[in-house]
């Protein structure tokens, strides 16, 4: 997929959800929360799957790894932060649903761990030469 096609998939995506949303919080529409952050789900769900191929392709035996590109660890947290996105938007829509009574601060939980790994990539993106020593 060339870049244009994901940033157009991205802007599509994006929009339909924020139009959704702001159906919702207007209340022109009753859908269901999960109804509504299904754009995001299906566009996290694409990206998933684009990364785990991507991993995959790693693991062959002979693959060699060109200059400059991201290590495997790279993308195992691109992963884990995918996820834990999605984790943090099913326990917000189960909030909003009512299914379950459980206090916003643990709902935000996943979204406090992709933030703090943001950070310490960002960390070791500024100061490269530190975690080589």
């Amino acid at each position: 997929m060339s870049l244009a096609q994901r940033v157009l998939l991205t802007w599509i995506f994006t929009l339909v959800f924020l139009i959704m949303l702001v159906l919702k919080l207007d209340g022109k529409v009753q859908w269901n929360w999960f109804l509504i952050f299904l754009p995001a789900w299906v566009f996290d769900g694409i990206l998933v799957l684009m990364l785990a191929i991507k991993m995959a392709g790693r693991c062959k035996p002979g693959y060699e790894a060109r200059h400059g590109s991201p290590d495997l660890r790279l993308h195992a947290w691109y992963l884990t932060a995918m996820l834990l996105k999605l984790a943090f938007c099913l326990t917000l829509c189960a909030k909003l649903e009512r299914l379950f009574h459980l206090q916003l601060s643990f709902v935000c939980i996943p979204l406090w761990a992709v933030l703090l790994g943001a950070l310490v990539q960002l960390g070791l993106n500024i100061f490269p030469d530190r975690r080589e020593a």
